[in-house]
């Protein structure tokens, strides 16, 4: 489908037509990149989106392991109690 640039302020924008939002199964608030030439219109994804999948493959794979070991506090050794 072919469409054209239109102003919008001192911006551009493409009119998308009502079936084509639909066919794409786009929510009313998207995200936008320019890839190769392209720009990609996307859903819109939460701050942590995923991260919930990528802990559960950790876990999976016994990867889910701080990278260093933590660092005592003056707290830790005088004052905290078991």
């Amino acid at each position: 489908m072919k469409t054209r640039l239109v102003r919008i302020g001192n911006s551009r924008g493409v009119r998308l037509p009502k079936p084509l939002i639909e066919e794409a199964g786009l929510p009313d608030e998207v995200e936008l990149r320019a890839r190769n030439g392209a720009i990609i219109i996307a859903p819109a994804t939460g701050p942590r989106a995923g991260w919930r999948e990528a802990a559960q493959r950790l876990r999976d794979r016994n990867e889910d392991r701080l990278l260093e070991s933590p660092t005592p506090t003056r707290f830790d050794e005088e004052e905290w109690e078991w």
